[in-house]
C-alpha cells in the first residue's frame, strides 16, 4: 500500500471490529486502543490482498487483473489501450482504457510525477492512493491496480458509464431531482461517508461532480487526493450511555427494539460478529407489579456503534467554495463534522438545483457560509421539498460544528431521520435507482478520442508543463496551508 510502518503483526480488521461488541455489559462503552502511530488508523493500515476485496468476488475486470499478475507478475501501462479523455481534476488526468486481450473497461488516473514535484503535490497524490488501496465497499471506488513509470503514476479504477451526478441533475426537469430520487443518492453516499469515517478517513471534498453514476445507476464516490487520514476511536455505547448523549431537536438516534438473537450486525460491510451480551427477552409485568420490578427484566436498547473520527483537527484550507464549511473558513480548525456540512450542501442542491450561500463571486460565497442564515425558496408546481428533508438540511448547515447531526454520534444519527424512513439500508444496493445509464459497450468500440497513448501521455505531459484543459463540469478547487 506504500504506508510506511507495515508488517504481519498488526492486528486483523476481524479481531479488530470483534472487540467493538464482544464482552459488553449494559452501559459500558468499549473503545479501541490507539496504536503510537498519530497518522492513521489500525482499520487503514491492513494490508491489501489479492483477497482482501469481498464485494469484487464476481467482478471480471478484477478477475482478469488477478489473472494477468499470476501470468505476468505485475500490471503495467503496456497491457492497456487508452480510449479517450473522461476528464481532468487538479493532479490528474482520467481516461477511459481497455484491458488488452479482454472485455474489461477502466478509468486510469494518469498523474505526471515531476509536475506534481514541482507543484508540492506528490503526497496528495500518495495519499489518494493508500486510501483507494484499503477501501472495499459498494459505493467506493475499487483500485484495481497501481503502477509507475519513470515519468508517470497510474491508478486504475472503475468506468462509471453514468457520468457524474451534476450532469444527470442538469437533465432533470428544473434542474433538480425529486424528493425520492435525492434521498436514494443521499441514502448511498450517507453509507459512502460513515464507511470513510469508519476507516479513519475525512472526505472533505463531497459535491455532485464527484459522485459517478455505474453502470447498474447506483453512485460511487470518487476523487480522494483531499481527503485526511486520522485516527478512529470506535465505541459500542449501550443504551444508558445513549441516554446521556445530547439529543438535537428531542430525538434520538436509536429506538426501544427487542432483540432476542445473540448477534449483532454492524451495518455498512462491516463483518458480523457475535456478542457475549445476551439480550434478556421481555417479561409481562404482574398486576400489583412495581414499575421499578418490571424495569429490571426489560431488556436494553439495540447497541448504537459509533465510529466517527470525534478526535480529529485540521487546519488545512481546502475544498470548493460552495461546499465550505464555516469552520474550515474561520481558520478555527476543522474535523470529520466538515463531511455532514458539505452532505448539507450536497442534498440542498439535488433539491433545488442550487446551493444555498452562493455569492456573486467567491468571497461573497464565503462571507455567506460564515454570516448568512439558511433559507429555502418557496415550494413551487416544479419543486416540492418535503418538510423533513428542510428539517433534516437544518440539522446538517448548522454553523457551530459540536451541533451539527452527527458531528458526535456519525452517520447512524442521520440515518434515524424522518427523511430517511422506509430506506432499508442492508439492501440498498438491491434497489431499483431513478434512472440506469444506457449501455456503453457499443458506443466505445466507434467512440473518437486519444488515438495513441503516446498523444495521451503528450497531452497529460503539456497539462503538467503550465497547459489547461477543463473537463466537461470543471468546478474550481483549492488548497491553501
Amino acid at each position: 500500500m506504500g504506508a510506511a510502518g507495515l508488517d504481519s503483526e498488526d492486528e486483523s480488521f476481524d479481531s479488530c471490529t470483534s472487540r467493538f461488541i464482544s464482552n459488553v455489559e449494559p452501559g459500558e462503552e468499549v473503545t479501541t486502543t490507539k496504536r503510537a502511530d498519530p497518522v492513521v488508523s489500525h482499520v487503514l493500515l491492513r494490508k491489501p490482498s489479492s483477497n482482501s476485496k469481498p464485494h469484487k468476488s464476481n467482478d471480471m475486470g478484477w478477475e482478469a487483473i488477478q489473472a494477468l499478475r499470476a501470468r505476468d507478475g505485475a500490471v503495467g501501462l503496456s497491457h492497456f489501450k487508452l480510449l479517450r479523455r473522461l476528464g481532468c481534476g487538479d493532479i490528474g488526468s482520467v481516461y477511459l482504457c481497455e484491458l488488452r486481450g479482454t472485455d474489461c473497461y477502466f478509468a486510469m488516473k494518469v498523474m505526471d510525477k515531476g509536475a506534481l514535484a514541482t507543484r508540492k503535490k506528490l503526497s496528495r497524490a500518495q495519499v489518494e492512493k493508500e486510501i483507494l488501496a484499503s477501501l472495499d465497499h459498494p459505493f467506493l471506488p475499487t483500485l484495481y491496480a497501481h503502477f509507475d513509470t519513470s515519468q508517470f503514476s497510474c491508478l486504475v479504477m472503475e468506468y462509471c458509464s453514468g457520468g457524474d451526478l451534476h450532469s444527470l441533475r442538469q437533465k432533470q426537469p428544473g434542474k433538480a431531482f425529486p424528493d425520492m430520487a435525492a434521498k436514494f443518492y443521499a441514502a448511498e453516499i450517507l453509507l459512502a461517508l460513515e464507511y470513510l469515517h469508519m476507516m479513519g478517513v475525512v472526505y472533505r471534498d463531497l459535491k455532485p461532480e464527484n459522485v459517478l453514476v455505474r453502470e447498474d445507476g447506483h453512485i460511487m464516490l470518487s476523487d480522494f487526493d483531499l481527503s485526511l487520514r486520522c485516527i478512529v476511536n470506535p465505541s459500542l455505547i449501550m443504551s444508558p450511555m445513549l441516554s446521556a448523549l445530547p439529543s438535537r431537536n428531542g430525538r434520538r438516534a436509536t429506538s426501544e427494539i427487542w432483540v432476542e438473537p445473540s448477534a449483532v450486525a454492524l451495518q455498512s460491510c462491516v463483518p458480523m460478529v457475535v456478542s457475549q451480551y445476551r439480550f434478556r427477552k421481555p417479561t409481562l409485568r404482574r398486576k400489583g407489579s412495581s414499575r421499578a420490578d418490571s424495569a429490571v427484566t426489560s431488556p436494553p436498547s439495540l447497541p448504537e456503534l459509533v465510529v466517527e473520527p470525534t478526535e480529529v483537527r485540521s487546519m488545512s484550507f481546502v475544498g470548493t467554495h460552495e461546499y465550505l464549511a464555516p469552520e474550515i473558513i474561520s481558520g478555527d480548525g476543522h474535523g470529520s463534522s466538515v463531511d455532514w456540512w458539505t452532505f448539507g450542501i450536497f442534498l440542498y442542491e439535488l433539491l433545488y438545483a442550487k446551493t444555498p450561500f452562493k455569492g456573486a463571486d467567491n468571497e461573497m460565497t464565503l462571507t455567506n457560509v460564515v454570516s448568512h442564515p439558511l433559507i429555502f425558496p418557496p415550494n413551487s408546481e416544479s419543486v416540492n421539498v418535503p418538510e423533513c428533508a428542510k428539517d433534516l438540511i437544518r440539522g446538517l448547515l448548522v454553523k457551530d460544528p459540536m451541533k451539527r447531526i452527527g458531528s458526535l454520534r456519525g452517520a447512524g444519527e442521520i440515518k434515524s431521520h424522518p427523511f430517511f424512513e422506509g430506506v432499508n439500508w442492508a439492501l440498498i444496493r438491491c434497489a431499483c435507482p431513478p434512472e440506469i445509464p444506457k449501455p456503453y459497450r457499443t458506443e466505445i468500440a466507434t467512440a473518437a478520442g486519444v488515438p495513441t497513448l503516446g498523444q495521451a501521455l503528450a497531452e497529460e505531459k503539456k497539462k503538467g508543463m503550465g497547459w489547461t484543459h477543463d473537463g466537461d463540469n470543471a468546478v474550481p478547487e483549492f488548497e491553501c496551508f
